[in-house]
């Protein structure tokens, strides 16, 4: 299911593109995908700006030409996947450690489209997935005790010898589960962004424009609801 939302996502890429490429697993069969495209020859003059340096890596293996943010913002597309999508396309992002990157990549594009499996869609954040925060490492400790003020169970993301999780920015993850979910993430979005010693979180609230979700019925296109319009409202099934 992941494959086939990313090589739908990868059709979505037309030549001349300044792209987006987000990082995870799902996003791994969308790179593909694309690099078949860009070796085929049904697309040209295609540059992508990568939101971590595992995707760097696999782009660059791949034959995707890369540039920066600062050369090519704003894009024309950024594709990404999620942990969390709610009704209204209000995400949880960054378990994969890529938050802060993942966020100035999808504030810089004019449409982002998230990548994901049925199992990724919730009726609420917070509710399957805890909230990363990306953190300074000092003082750390007072950092965590502040966010438990917030009505969390906040925990260190740990490596698998013990040692802390380090992002690609020399920062610390903290993991924040909410019992019962999050009831207003713009709020706690506001909360978060206000705080020294916070770096970013994993929320994106009002970024995705679209989603591409894979399911047993196939592939459902859902757009970002208009206040005239249901949540998530179902464009197309194929």
């Amino acid at each position: 299911m992941k494959r086939d939302t990313g090589v739908r996502a990868a059709a979505l890429v037309e030549s001349g593109m300044r792209l987006g490429l987000g990082t995870g697993s799902t996003v791994a069969f969308f790179l593909e995908a694309l690099a078949s495209r860009i070796a085929g020859g049904s697309l040209e003059d295609i540059v992508g700006v990568p939101t971590s340096v595992r995707t760097q890596k696999a782009a660059s293996r791949l034959g995707i030409p890369l540039g920066s943010l600062g050369q090519l913002e704003p894009l024309d597309l950024v594709v990404d996947g999620a942990d969390e999508i709610d009704p209204f396309l209000d995400l949880i992002k960054g378990l994969g450690g890529a938050l802060l990157r993942e966020k100035m990549v999808a504030q810089a594009g004019k449409r982002f489209v998230v990548i994901a499996d049925e199992r990724k869609v919730v009726p609420g954040l917070g509710r399957s997935a805890p909230l990363p925060v990306e953190v300074v490492p000092f003082e750390h400790e007072a950092t965590q005790r502040w966010l438990a003020g917030l009505g969390c169970e906040p925990t260190l993301r740990i490596e698998p010898d013990g040692s802390p999780y380090v992002t690609d920015n020399g920062n610390l993850i903290i993991h924040c589960a909410f019992a019962g979910g999050i009831s207003d993430a713009r709020e706690l979005e506001a909360q978060l962004q206000a705080r020294a010693g916070v770096v970013e979180s994993g929320l994106f609230p009002g970024l995705a424009t679209e989603a591409v979700i894979a399911g047993g019925d196939g592939i459902r296109l859902l757009t970002r609801p208009s206040l005239t319009r249901g949540a998530g409202e179902e464009e197309e099934v194929a």
